[in-house]
C-alpha cells in the first residue's frame, strides 16, 4: 500500500465512530468512478481537531479538545498521549514521528516537541552478559561485519563495568543482507552459545578485519568446540529461526541500522557513556532501586 492510500485509510478512520480497537467493516460502495471501502473505526474518546501521520503510518497523531495530542500505533491502540496548551490548533510531524510541531494560534508560538517511543524487545534465549535478573537491560542489535558495531563494544563493556550489579548486556543479530559473511557469522556465533562459548566466539569475530568461512571454522577449533556439533549446528533450522526472528524483533521494534542499543526499551539519542548511563539512572530511580 503506497502514502496516498495509508493517508486515506487512516483518515478514514478518523472520521467513524466505533469501537476502542481497529475493526473490519464490511461496508463497501461504488459512487461514479470512485470505489470505496470503509476499512477501520477507531474510538478516539475526545473530538478530533487535527491529525498527521508518520510517513512509515506505524504511528497516528490526533490533537483533541481535551489538550492532548493521543498517539495510537496503525492498529488503533492507545501508546500514549502529550499535553499541549489551549491555543494549539495545528500539528505536524517529522517524517519518522521523531519530533512533534504544534502551532499556538493564541500565542502566535512554534514548538518543535521531541518524541521517542519506549519498544518490548524479546530477549529470550538470547546471549547476555550481567545479572540475570539485572533490573536494566541493555538490548544491542549488531553485524558482525558492521565496523560500527565493532568500535561500540568497548562503550558497553565500560557501561558493565560502571553498573555491574543493575545492567545486563543482551546481544541480537541484525545481519544486513549486503554484508556477505554477516549471516554466516550470526549462525557461527549462535552455534558457539550452545557450547558455552558465544562471548569468546563473538570478540574473535569482532577482532578480524575480513571474516571468511574458514576463518569461523579456524575460531571455533581455537576456542575448543566440538567441530562436528558446532558444524550442525550453524546450519541447522533452529539456528536459522533464531537469526530470523531476531530480524523480526529488530523490525518490530523499528530498527533501521546497526548498531542499535535500546535500554529498557529506550533509544539513547546519542551513544556514548553520560548518555546511556543518565538512562540507566533513571530506570533505577523509577524501579526504586537507586
Amino acid at each position: 500500500m503506497n502514502h496516498k492510500k495509508l493517508s486515506t485509510t487512516l483518515m478514514l478512520a478518523l472520521l467513524c465512530c466505533g469501537s476502542n480497537q481497529a475493526l473490519a467493516i464490511s461496508e463497501a460502495g461504488q459512487d461514479n468512478r470512485v470505489e470505496w471501502q470503509r476499512l477501520a473505526t477507531w474510538n478516539l474518546g475526545a473530538k478530533p481537531l487535527a491529525m498527521v501521520h508518520s510517513l512509515d503510518a506505524k504511528h497516528l497523531f490526533v490533537l483533541t479538545e481535551r489538550q492532548r495530542v493521543e498517539v495510537y500505533n496503525n492498529q488503533g491502540q492507545l501508546q500514549g498521549s502529550i499535553p499541549v496548551d489551549p491555543g494549539v490548533t495545528a500539528i505536524d510531524i517529522a517524517p519518522q514521528g521523531e519530533l512533534l510541531y504544534l502551532i499556538d494560534g493564541s500565542k502566535q508560538t512554534f514548538t518543535a516537541v521531541a518524541i521517542s517511543f519506549v519498544v518490548s524487545v524479546d530477549t529470550a534465549d538470547a546471549p547476555f552478559k550481567g545479572p540475570a535478573n539485572a533490573p536494566v537491560s541493555m538490548v544491542l542489535f549488531t553485524d558482525f561485519e558492521c565496523p560500527y558495531c565493532r568500535s561500540v563494544g568497548p562503550l558497553l563493556e565500560e557501561v558493565l563495568a560502571k553498573n555491574p550489579q543493575t545492567v545486563k548486556l543482551v546481544f541480537k543479530n541484525m545481519p544486513l543482507k549486503f554484508h556477505n559473511m554477516a549471516d554466516p557469522a550470526a549462525r557461527a556465533a549462535l552455534a558457539a552459545h550452545e557450547q558455552g562459548k558465544f562471548w569468546e566466539y563473538h570478540d574473535r569475530l569482532f577482532a578480524e578485519s575480513e571474516l571468511n568461512d574458514a576463518l569461523l571454522t579456524t575460531i571455533a577449533q581455537d576456542l575448543g568446540l566440538d567441530l562436528a556439533r558446532f558444524n550442525q549446528a550453524r546450519e541447522s533450522a533452529p539456528i536459522q529461526a533464531k537469526v530470523q526472528k531476531d530480524l523480526v524483533d529488530a523490525q518490530q521494534a523499528g530498527v533501521t541500522g546497526t548498531p542499535t542499543i535500546f535500554i529498557n526499551g529506550r533509544l539513547p539519542k546519542q551513544r556514548n557513556l553520560e548518555t546511556i548511563q543518565a538512562i540507566i539512572d533513571d530506570e533505577l530511580r523509577k524501579l526504586g532501586k537507586s
